[in-house]
């Protein structure tokens, strides 16, 4: 070990070209007038030496591959104080308890352990890292380790403004704040709550305190957010500012759906058709990004292309989740539980053997964007808030889910036209693959906007032609009652009695198509009704009037409803909308009513909006689409 202080200062000569050589390597100073050539040669003899002098790296730290894993990031809590939709579900995910997650002085003992090793660089992660109650004396603890480079944390900006410079003179040198959006009202819609003036001054106070340059982190998904890749990089004109444009991956519960995905080269183009003159710059060793400056701009963009163009053969990163475990690979399902070891009384050689074992069966690349969404991992809320997706993975994997929320082809006037409601999610519910609203594409011109209360996806989506619904197979027996079920002996009206009945999950779906006509439809698809957001209205509509079915319906039972979801679709083709409404629940009794009047309650809504600009508006098709969980066996229109 006495080797390893000589070898990590070589290995911090190596990276910066431009320090002067303290190691005893034969150094030439070049004369007045000498050609950069000449100094380059120069650097280059330098190097050579440090590199035939250094010690070895550790080889707990090196794998199989020869990748020497100099960075480490470690996980503070599980907890964030934000509910983004394609992170986690409004009332969270379950958590760890807090006995088996690592204490302070556990996260400071591995620390040393790897820094010892030749970790050089530590970022700070969560769930969110800066609500953890502690945090700066963590970064001052760190910062006392001899041979750790730079202390970083990736935070979602809402307390840095306030913390930041307690963090900052205890030292912490590098800062990554997660910001999807420029829009304040489509902000609040994706977390699930305010904070969007906070992520900017987050932003302007880590400007302010001289970090240069502050990380950015955007996670790119269609449909979503890829309208604003302009917008962040022009921001990079007059901020010292490295925005971040991370391809959307697949986590356990996200419902990855390459179509979700903007690439690399997709997200490239579209600034080079702004910008054309944007230059490449040189990448660092081990950098995951590729980074970009547009001529006269203060700051640079960057591209991390882990699923289109991995970038696994330089990977030099390893992890440690809030509850202790080793993760030699973000998109890797195999995990290490240092914590437990460390809690049995484990020396310090035996931890390092146990994690030289881990970092040695690392593979040499991940599985590839379309194996990795079929892999078990853990959700990433649950490793790190380095992007955000989706809620926990339901418990059938083979269950289907419905297209991801879709808001497209909003023009920058129109943006600030979100809603900031908060929309109903759930997992594991069982929703038939058949019944999954097309994903349509208009031609060039158009614009389309999709709501839905409900925002994940499923790579195994399939597009439909304009204006058709997905067919769905029969199956299962298909029982009808020859006698009316609410009409008791004398055929007069009685309420069921479903006392003795078993509970079982029931799901139903429903739909209504709402012929508006070509003014109205122009104006809804354009969000210019005066009076507000129909499709938002009629949206909310449709989950309010299925929780109150059995006020409407005189024989209907109250049912307590788990899951309500409304989409509404634009159908350019038939100047329509087309809705489609799901309950869920638990119980005797099933819940295709709420799903019928969900619907019917959402087309009046529209019809309601849109009344004043024309009474040409029809309410056609509304029916059931399938129900599952009752007696008589499943449902499913054909």
């Amino acid at each position: 070990m006495a080797a390893q202080p000589l070898s990590r200062m070589l290995r911090r000569l190596l990276r910066s070209s431009a320090r002067s050589c303290s190691s005893g390597a034969p150094v030439t100073q070049p004369l007045p007038g000498e050609s950069a050539r000449a100094a380059s040669e120069e650097l280059s003899r330098r190097r050579q030496f440090l590199r035939e002098h250094a010690a070895p790296f550790s080889a707990f730290l090196t794998d199989s591959f020869g990748r020497q894993h100099s960075y480490l990031r470690i996980s503070l809590t599980e907890k964030c104080n934000l509910r983004c939709q394609y992170c986690m579900p409004e009332e969270g995910v379950p958590l760890t308890p807090k006995a088996n997650l690592l204490t302070t002085e556990e996260i400071l003992t591995l620390a040393r352990l790897f820094v010892k090793e030749g970790i050089d660089k530590i970022r700070l992660t969560g769930g969110e890292p800066l609500i953890r109650p502690d945090v700066v004396d963590i970064v001052a603890q760190l910062q006392r380790l001899e041979g750790l480079r730079t202390i970083g944390v990736t935070t979602n900006g809402i307390n840095l403004a306030r913390l930041l410079p307690q963090l900052q003179k205890a030292g912490l040198s590098a800062i990554n704040i997660s910001l999807d959006t420029l829009v304040p009202a489509k902000f609040e819609f994706i977390v699930r709550r305010k904070g969007f003036h906070k992520v900017m001054e987050g932003i302007h106070k880590a400007i302010e305190l001289g970090y240069n340059p502050v990380k950015v982190n955007c996670v790119v998904m269609r449909g979503l957010n890829e309208d604003e890749l302009l917008d962040f990089a022009a921001l990079t004109e007059g901020l010292p500012l490295d925005v971040r444009f991370i391809e959307y991956m697949p986590f356990d519960g996200n419902k990855w759906n390459f179509k979700k995905m903007v690439s690399y080269k997709e997200m490239l183009d579209t600034i080079r058709q702004q910008w054309p003159e944007l230059e490449k710059l040189p990448e660092e060793e081990s950098s995951t990004a590729k980074a970009f400056k547009i001529p006269g701009f203060q700051g640079q963009i960057s591209f991390i292309t882990s699923m289109s163009e991995h970038f696994c053969g330089t990977c030099n990163r390893l992890r440690i989740t809030a509850d202790g475990n080793l993760k030699v690979c973000l998109f890797g399902n195999s995990e290490v539980s240092l914590r437990d070891h460390l809690r049995a009384g484990a020396s310090e050689q035996e931890l390092l053997r146990i994690i030289g074992a881990a970092v040695g069966r690392k593979k040499r690349q991940h599985a590839g964007m379309f194996s990795i969404s079929q892999m078990k991992n853990r959700p990433m809320i649950l490793i790190e808030l380095f992007l955000m997706f989706h809620d926990s993975p339901p418990a059938n994997p083979s269950i289907s889910s419905w297209d991801p929320l879709h808001v497209q082809g909003l023009r920058p006037r129109m943006r600030m036209s979100f809603s900031s409601q908060m929309v109903t999610l759930w997992k594991g519910c069982r929703v038939p693959q058949a019944l999954l609203l097309a994903q349509q594409r208009l031609g060039s011109g158009c614009f389309q906007r999709h709501y839905t209360s409900h925002a994940d996806s499923d790579a195994n989506s399939k597009c439909l032609s304009p204006g058709s619904w997905a067919p769905a197979a029969p199956s299962g027996p298909q029982l009808t009652s020859e006698q009316l079920t609410h009409v008791d002996s004398e055929g007069r009206a009685a309420m069921v009695d479903v006392g003795r009945k078993p509970d079982t999950e029931r799901v139903a779906v429903a739909s209504a198509v709402v012929l508006l006509g070509p003014v109205a439809f122009k104006l809804v698809q354009q969000n210019q009704l005066k009076k507000g957001d129909a499709l938002v209205v009629a949206q909310l509509a449709g989950i309010q009037a299925a929780k109150v079915t059995s006020q409407l319906i005189p024989l209907c039972h109250h049912v307590a409803l788990s899951h309500v979801q409304v989409q509404l679709e634009l159908d350019s083709t038939r100047h329509a909308v087309r809705i489609q409404a799901s309950c869920r629940a638990r119980g005797p009794t099933g819940v295709e009513m709420e799903a019928l009047t969900s619907a019917a309650v959402a087309a009046l809504s529209l019809y309601d909006m849109c009344k004043a600009v024309s009474r040409d508006i029809v309410l056609e098709e509304i029916k059931l689409i399938s129900k599952t969980g009752g007696q008589r066996g499943d449902f499913h229109r054909a």
